[in-house]
């Protein structure tokens, strides 16, 4: 019996110690996690350039059809299609010996004239004296004297046929109005050419300077309007910055342009207005008719900069996890005045010294205690430049 009741004994007392443990155990389970290292970053203000992107299409600052203006066979064509010009050079000849035919016929025409004109001169001043003398009627006088002013009259206009004919002359021979690059030249020698041909000789591209053409939507011409110094529209336009092209291979064209010009109304079917940007193009880089994008800067003197990273989105709502000083984070909206590929400015939401949780807020939420590990905002501007 004694035996039996020390075995009791000695499972009662093992009974104890287990659920002891146990006990320990399922506190120890129990016990809150420790709160997340973090890394959080103060929020520092800081100037930066942020840039509008908008497709436009190229133009010369002169695109002239190049057309005739008599009708003839194409004789010669001085010119290749693509060759620079300078302003005045010829560039074709259509046959002119019709039209030299006709200036001759005027000049003789001319002569006749002339003569006619002497004739009744020499009348008039036979008439004068013999009419002073009472001699014969100053109906005879009178008559010569009408006879003498369509003379004159009829010399005018046979000088006047003469002006036209060497004008037509002239105007076989195709000169260039402006210095340029020759298009496409559609006709070849010995064509028929008139003055109501649909297509042109060609076409002729002043291309010193490029014209980039594109369309601001209302919102933006609003604020572009209150954005910029200046009374009148003009003003604004020279307060500008200079503007950069992004040409089609995603390049940046090394000229910087000026905004030059706005047009006077917007479209009714699309609410968007026309500007003009120009480009210097010394060397004949650009053509008509390439496309690019006009990059307009927008420059923050002293704006609050946040990572992309740092922030995450509620029904279309940006928000941050700001650090209180209990260490416990607060979901807080804020309003974004621009942004860069890895940065949004903050306008309203966050002041110059807020702490913020930079990563690793997936997982949290309102009235969560973190260990803030604390990083320099320098450091992340090294690391992506704004």
């Amino acid at each position: 019996m004694k035996t039996t009741a020390k075995a009791k004994l000695i499972v009662l007392i093992s009974s104890i110690i287990l659920l002891q443990s146990c006990t320990k155990a399922a506190e120890g389970n129990n016990a809150a996690p420790p709160a997340p290292a973090l890394p959080v970053f103060t929020v520092t203000s800081a100037p930066a350039t942020i840039y509008q992107e908008f497709p436009t299409a190229l133009e010369g600052k002169n695109n002239v059809e190049i057309r005739s203006q008599v009708d003839g066979y194409l004789d010669k064509i001085y010119v290749e299609e693509g060759a620079y010009v300078r302003a005045g050079q010829p560039l074709f000849k259509i046959d002119s010996r019709a039209y030299g035919e006709q200036m001759n016929m005027a000049n003789a025409n001319l002569q006749v004239a002339n003569a006619n004109i002497q004739k009744a001169k020499v009348e008039v001043d036979r008439l004068q004296p013999l009419v002073a003398a009472k001699v014969v009627s100053d109906v005879q006088l009178r008559t010569a004297k009408a006879n003498y002013a369509a003379a004159v009259a009829a010399g005018s206009q046979a000088k006047a046929s003469v002006g036209g004919a060497r004008i037509n002359v002239g105007f076989t021979t195709v000169t260039a109005p402006v210095s340029g690059y020759i298009g496409r030249i559609p006709h070849k020698k010995g064509s028929l050419i008139s003055r109501t041909d649909a297509d042109p000789l060609t076409m002729l591209s002043d291309i010193s300077e490029i014209y980039a053409y594109f369309s601001l939507s209302e919102l933006d011409f609003i604020g572009f309007q209150k954005k910029y110094a200046g009374a009148t529209l003009n003003e604004k336009l020279k307060n500008m910055p200079m503007v950069d092209l992004v040409i089609a291979d995603n390049s940046t064209y090394p000229e910087k342009g000026k905004m030059s010009i706005v047009d006077g109304q917007f479209d009714k079917t699309t609410g968007a207005i026309s500007v003009r940007a120009v480009f210097p193009n010394p060397n004949g880089t650009l053509r008509t008719g390439n496309t690019g994008r006009v990059r307009m800067p927008q420059l923050f003197a002293n704006t609050l900069v946040i990572p992309q990273e740092a922030t995450f989105e509620i029904q279309d709502k940006i928000y941050v996890y700001v650090v209180g000083k209990d260490k416990k984070v607060t979901g807080k909206p804020i309003t974004i005045s621009g942004k860069t590929d890895s940065y949004y400015f903050i306008s309203e939401g966050l002041v110059a010294g807020d702490q913020i949780v930079f990563t690793g807020i997936g997982a949290l939420k309102d009235g969560v205690t973190i260990q803030p590990k604390a990083i320099s905002s320098d450091s992340l501007l090294k690391a992506k430049p704004l």
